[in-house]
């Protein structure tokens, strides 16, 4: 396993372990282009969260922005609870979407707040299972 890999797969533990295999060594994916699931650990958590310079709730707080602004709807309900766990306060969600209204217009921060009530549930539950929301439509 290269040391890019394996700080990866350290990176999904903490933040996403529902999205591991059993053997914590793959994530788990199937059916239609599958592999986006492997070159997203490779290339996103190795290469991106792994890095120096930001700490993780920094990088939540980015990348909520830039997936509010995209307007990135299943992204945004899976990196919700990721920031609650990186530290960032449901108080701070909150103001990230203000914020984004005024960057990335108030259609983009409607959906990101709708895509937040979806998930958060007004509680901090969604900080034990980020991909409840996901378990619920299958």
């Amino acid at each position: 396993m290269t040391d890019n890999r394996a700080k990866a797969l350290e990176v999904l533990q903490e933040m996403l372990p529902e999205m591991l295999g059993a053997d914590n060594d793959q994530v788990q994916t199937s059916g239609f282009a599958a592999e986006l699931g492997e070159l997203s650990l490779d290339h996103v958590f190795g290469g991106l969260w792994a890095r120096p310079g930001l700490d993780r709730r920094s990088r939540s707080l980015v990348t909520l922005g830039i997936l509010i602004a995209l307007r990135a709807t299943e992204e945004i309900k899976v990196h919700f609870p990721i920031a609650l766990r990186n530290g960032i306060t449901r108080d701070e969600l909150e103001e990230v979407v203000y914020h984004a209204a005024g960057y990335a217009g108030y259609p983009a921060a409607s959906t990101a707040r709708l895509a937040g009530q979806e998930v958060l549930d007004f509680d901090e539950a969604a900080a034990q299972d980020p991909l409840r929301h996901m378990k619920a439509t299958d």
